[in-house]
């Protein structure tokens, strides 16, 4: 069997010749993708991006300006992306954390990726978004699309925790922070339009590597 690094270079590779850049993540501010990366639990991005328009029209989006807003107005500002109390907390969280180190970004990798753990509400997916998208630091991140995809290749059996799976995957493909990006965009793309929670096979043009599409074949 072929490495790992040689399927996911591969992987990259279709993914990016059918769908083509990204452009990830979409916001006008590293402080804008922490807070998108908040917002986006458990909700989808449509509900995100109503929930930051309501914030822009309220206030500048800073963690100064935030932090100081009543917890309530926040709430109600947020509340398309749901969970909105939990949330309007938990962004207020994170404007601490941003204004109480303002050398955050000086931090290495291991540091940051510590001290973003260490808010409340912000676990390892959130964390490695905001050290990918906002840090730009070389990190893949690990949620539901890319279990899912990963998972019907048949590169991944079962459920493996988020740590190792991460680490697995980073050090079979060593790369640069834009690279991770755009992998993780593509891997995004397809899981929402094609490999979806009921896939579409017949539409996808990597069934020739996925073990789902052959065993769904007649």
């Amino acid at each position: 069997m072929r490495s790992l690094k040689a399927r996911l270079e591969e992987l990259f590779e279709k993914l990016f010749a059918h769908y083509g850049a990204q452009n990830w993540w979409p916001a006008d501010s590293p402080f804008e993708v922490m807070l998108g990366a908040v917002l986006t639990q458990n909700t989808a991005w449509t509900n995100v991006e109503k929930a930051i328009h309501n914030l822009k029209s309220l206030s500048e989006l800073n963690p100064q300006a935030l932090i100081t807003m009543p917890r309530e107005s926040l709430a109600q500002a947020i509340r398309p992306s749901g969970y909105y109390n939990l949330k309007a907390e938990r962004v207020q969280n994170l404007c601490g954390l941003l204004l109480d180190n303002p050398a955050l970004h000086r931090l290495d990798d291991p540091q940051l990726r510590e001290q973003l753990l260490g808010v409340t509400g912000i676990g390892p997916e959130t964390a490695d978004d905001i050290l990918l998208y906002a840090f730009h630091r070389p990190v893949f991140v690990i949620d539901a699309y890319t279990r899912r995809l990963l998972g019907r290749i048949g590169w991944v059996d079962g459920y493996v925790p988020y740590e190792a799976l991460r680490q697995t995957i980073e050090q079979a493909l060593v790369g640069e922070a834009s690279y991770y990006n755009e992998f993780h965009a593509l891997i995004v793309i397809h899981a929402k339009s094609v490999c979806c929670k009921q896939p579409r096979c017949n539409a996808c043009h990597l069934s020739g590597l996925c073990n789902y599409a052959a065993d769904s074949r007649p």
